[in-house]
Parts: C-alpha cells; sequence; structure tokens
C-alpha cells in the first residue's frame, strides 16, 4: 500500500483477528501484523508477562507493539485491550478499522482452554462478556465497517473484508481463493 494506510482489525478477544486478518493480507497482497505476535516474539508468552510485570507493563508494550505495526501498513491485527490505550485510538484515525464481533454463546468453544490472563475466572465466558461489552463503545466509535464472525463460514468475513479494504485503498484484489 503506497500510503501506508494499515487495515486494522479490532475487537474482542477470540473473534477472529488474526485468523481473519492473515487471510485478509493475503487477499490484498500486502503484510500482515499481528500485534500480541510482536510481544511474544519479544517478550515471551503474553500470560507469562502478564503475571510476571503486570497488566500496567503489558499494557505500555503493548503500545509499543501497535505503534510498530502501524508504521509497516499492510493488514495489523490488535490484541483484544489494545484499544484502550488513547495514543492507540489516536493513531488510528489513520487507517481503515475493521471491527469483528462475536457472539458470547459462540465465544465459549472458542476460548475453552485457552491462555488468556484476562479470563482466569471461574465462568470465563460470564468474565469475557462483560470485557466484551465495557470495550463495545471503544470498538464501535473506532470501527469504519463491523463483521460479524458468529456463524457462516469465516471466508465470507474475509471476502467481504478484502473487497471493503481493497475498494478504500484502491487497491486490485488477489483473486485466487486462500484456503487455509
Amino acid at each position: 500500500m503506497s500510503d501506508l494506510r494499515a487495515v486494522v482489525f479490532i475487537g474482542p478477544m477470540g473473534s477472529g483477528k488474526s485468523s481473519i486478518g492473515r487471510r485478509v493480507s493475503k487477499r490484498l497482497g500486502v503484510s500482515f501484523t499481528d500485534t500480541d505476535s510482536l510481544i511474544v516474539a519479544e517478550h515471551g508468552p503474553i500470560a507469562d508477562l502478564f503475571s510476571a510485570r503486570g497488566e500496567e507493563v503489558f499494557r505500555g508494550i503493548e503500545r509499543e507493539a501497535v505503534a510498530e505495526a502501524l508504521t509497516r501498513g499492510g493488514v495489523v491485527a490488535l490484541g483484544g485491550g489494545a484499544i484502550l490505550a488513547p495514543e492507540t485510538r489516536e493513531a488510528l484515525a489513520d487507517h481503515l478499522v475493521v471491527h469483528l464481533t462475536v457472539s458470547e454463546r459462540t465465544i465459549a468453544s472458542r476460548i475453552r482452554g485457552a491462555k488468556r490472563p484476562l479470563l482466569n475466572h471461574a465462568d470465563p465466558v460470564a468474565e469475557w462478556a462483560r470485557i466484551a461489552e465495557e470495550r463495545r463503545p471503544l470498538y464501535e466509535a473506532l470501527a469504519d465497517v463491523t463483521y460479524d464472525t458468529s456463524r457462516g463460514p469465516l471466508r465470507d468475513v474475509v471476502d467481504s473484508a478484502a473487497r471493503w479494504a481493497a475498494d478504500r485503498l484502491g487497491i486490485a484484489l488477489n483473486e485466487r481463493k486462500t484456503h487455509e
């Protein structure tokens, strides 16, 4: 992308930001950056970072990872809580923001057994729902477009998001379907 505007995926934990973002990047023929992966590569597992250094330190590291990813352009998947930082919300104004949603019923199978520090509770689905609802107004305010990933093939969301982004960026889509 010549103007380095990124296509940024935001949304609650387990909504498909990384898997859909990766596939959209292939359709657009651009790079893909997952900010959680940047953090893990430099600092180790997020759950360990959270427990050893706390959420405040993690959020600072996350802000730096997001800033770095946005300068690269392409497609970027943010961690669910990245939008809590005012600096990140401000930076997103220069990019195309895709908000992914998912129902509470669907999320139960997606988060089962996952190491997610904010969901270390007796009822992780209820905690997920609380966090998602708390962040929902921020996601909605930042979003240029929203797709629900609760049902149907994710390919449909990938195709729609890729067409939407390509139209706004003025680039041609890689029409070769990517089945992963």
